[in-house]
């Protein structure tokens, strides 16, 4: 069994439905509501256990009810949950989520104890940083204890990956120690100041990101799949055809795949491929958490 370890935040997301996102200032009536688990964080950490990776998550949230149902459904999922600190003076992540008919959303979040996540944290959890077969990484904590981890993990000679998401600037310090970045296109342009618009202007932007330190990127691009580039090739892996419910977790399946196929020694095709299904797949299920698949029906949809 695959030993992932992920890094990052936890929210609860509140999540309404209705026939599009209101405009500013308007109200929208006739919506569902419905309160799921969340955060990029442990999105990825209940991907990668669903597919059957053992996974320990480091976090930090609150001792508030949301921070009790949280523990409850990560030991539903049987991850390992001894690095993740309740935090007494900030209370836990939370994300209200507007979600349309063609299951495009738009989404605001209150960080609380995720933005008090400490490179002393990370400190603590360091024997299973450093024994992992692969270090999941985002953007939803503090940027120098993203820094920290990829830095440790690095040293030890654990594969980490990086999916750069909310997006934001990142230096040389923290890319050269990426081993997998996962921009979107919006993340590839902030990233690289590429607008990625085709093949060409991905690999543009994938050549860019390489030469600052990476050492695979892989942009994703949505219904057409994902551009991945090496120093020594590069190539378009298209995406499986689904009707979309719900994009919200996309992202984060499609990570959480990739890191269990990744420490599975998969070829790089094939676990893009693998982790391109396991976020196909979660579009067809509304909310986060309860959209990830199992690695049965990934791997029906991959075969």
């Amino acid at each position: 069994m695959s030993f992932i370890v992920v890094v990052g935040s936890s929210n609860t997301d509140m999540v309404i439905t209705a026939p599009r996102i209101p405009a500013h200032g308007e109200t929208i009536l006739g919506g569902s509501f419905m309160v799921v688990p969340g955060g990029k964080g442990a999105n990825q950490a209940v991907a990668a256990a669903r597919l059957g990776a053992a996974v320990t998550f480091v976090a930090r949230i609150g001792t508030d009810l949301f921070g009790d149902e949280a523990l409850n459904q990560y030991a539903e999922d049987g991850i390992n949950t001894q690095y993740i600190v309740r935090d007494c003076k900030a209370p836990s992540g939370i994300a209200m989520i507007m979600v349309d008919e063609k299951g495009e959303n738009a989404i605001s979040v209150a960080s609380g104890a995720n933005m008090h996540l400490t490179p002393a944290d990370v400190d603590c959890a360091a024997p299973v940083i450093t024994t992992a077969d692969v270090v999941l990484l985002q953007l939803e904590v503090p940027y120098e204890t993203v820094r920290h981890t990829a830095a440790k993990a690095g040293r030890a000679g654990v594969p980490v990956i990086l999916d750069p998401a909310p997006a934001q600037k990142l230096g040389t310090e923290l890319l050269q120690h990426v081993d997998y970045l996962t921009p979107n296109e919006v993340e590839a342009e902030l990233l690289t100041g590429i607008k990625v618009m085709d093949d060409t202007t991905a690999d543009q932007a994938a050549h860019r990101l390489l030469d600052a330190g990476v050492g695979t990127v892989i942009i994703t691009l949505g219904p057409r799949g994902a551009w991945w580039a090496t120093e020594n090739d590069s190539g378009l892996i298209p995406a499986e055809k689904v009707t979309a419910v719900d994009t919200t977790a996309a992202g984060d399946a499609f990570n959480g795949g990739l890191a269990v196929a990744i420490a599975e020694k998969w070829t790089l095709e094939k676990a893009i491929r693998f982790a391109g299904c396991t976020g196909a797949l979660s579009v067809t299920e509304l909310g986060a958490q309860s959209s990830l698949p199992v690695k049965a029906a990934v791997e029906a949809l991959l075969n």
